[in-house]
């Protein structure tokens, strides 16, 4: 099975504000993504790819209500928090957080956990309390992927070094898995590795002897997860991308990278069809 995820971040916000948005309204931005994207991923063999569309909350709802019968997409939220409604137990009381519940009622069927920019967050409320200790950052993930996995949602798991952690990749990455991981079912859960070292402008990309070195490390460590690659499944890429066998699929973000920047469809579905080699 390949994993194809799109995670559209923030790029809701209009280009006005600051943002990237030049597709729709922001009240109709979610539903436009899946009404133009879900007819040309029919294609596919929903037996051997997947897509999962992960949205910033405020528009699971109307891209959840865009989906037509038997859509190719499914609906993801960009996390949950590390506790959850229960029956007779907290029936709310979370306020600012977004409970795994909350999530699956509003239609979504996976979420994303862990991602660098979660980890940075989490990393900076820590160190502003006095925290050292960053390995609490992997158990309180561990927290969330247990949540969401009680809810009935699947979980792409990211993981990923900086520059100052790559010497010692292994070990950084190496307890991301096993403390992140630690008593979940692994069978719904997909690895994303991100280099995070790698991630942006002027920095030099990943290459592929260094991703399939990662790759092979995740399987081996896990016990054969599938692994996507989460650094940018780009046009650019994708044929790369495709040549690793350890790699299961990938996670895209931006589309298009100059001039009117942002994400766009039609290149979204060009970037699948790349990588899929059709």
């Amino acid at each position: 099975m390949k994993h194809i995820y799109l995670n559209l971040k923030r790029f809701d916000v209009p280009v006005e504000l600051g943002g990237v948005n030049r597709l729709a309204p922001i009240d109709q931005w979610g539903s436009y993504i899946v009404s133009h994207t879900q007819g040309a991923l029919r294609r596919y063999d929903p037996a051997q790819v997947e897509f999962v569309q992960y949205l910033p909350e405020a528009h699971l709802l109307s891209a959840a209500a865009a989906l037509t019968d038997h859509s190719p997409v499914q609906i993801g939220s960009q996390g949950v928090y590390r506790m959850n409604t229960a029956v007779g137990g907290n029936f709310g009381a979370f306020t600012t957080n977004r409970p795994a519940s909350v999530v699956r009622a509003m239609g979504c069927t996976s979420t994303l956990i862990g991602h660098c920019e979660e980890r940075n967050d989490k990393k900076g409320i820590l160190a502003e309390a006095g925290v050292t200790d960053m390995s609490a950052v992997n158990r309180l993930l561990n927290q969330e992927i247990k949540c969401a996995q009680e809810a009935g949602l699947t979980v792409l798991y990211c993981i990923g070094e900086t520059s100052e952690e790559q010497p010692q990749w292994e070990d950084v990455l190496g307890q991301q898995l096993d403390a992140g991981l630690d008593g979940v079912d692994k069978s719904r859960v997909v690895i994303g590795y991100e280099p995070v070292w790698s991630i942006g402008p002027g920095k030099t990309p990943a290459g592929k002897d260094y991703i399939t070195k990662i790759a092979r490390f995740v399987k081996e460590r896990t016990g054969g997860m599938d692994v996507v690659y989460g650094g940018g499944l780009k046009a650019d890429n994708a044929a790369m991308l495709a040549s690793i066998d350890e790699i299961d699929g990938g996670l895209i973000a931006l589309t298009r990278f100059q001039g009117e920047i942002g994400f766009y469809p039609e290149e979204y579905l060009e970037i699948i069809r790349l990588y899929l080699g059709e």
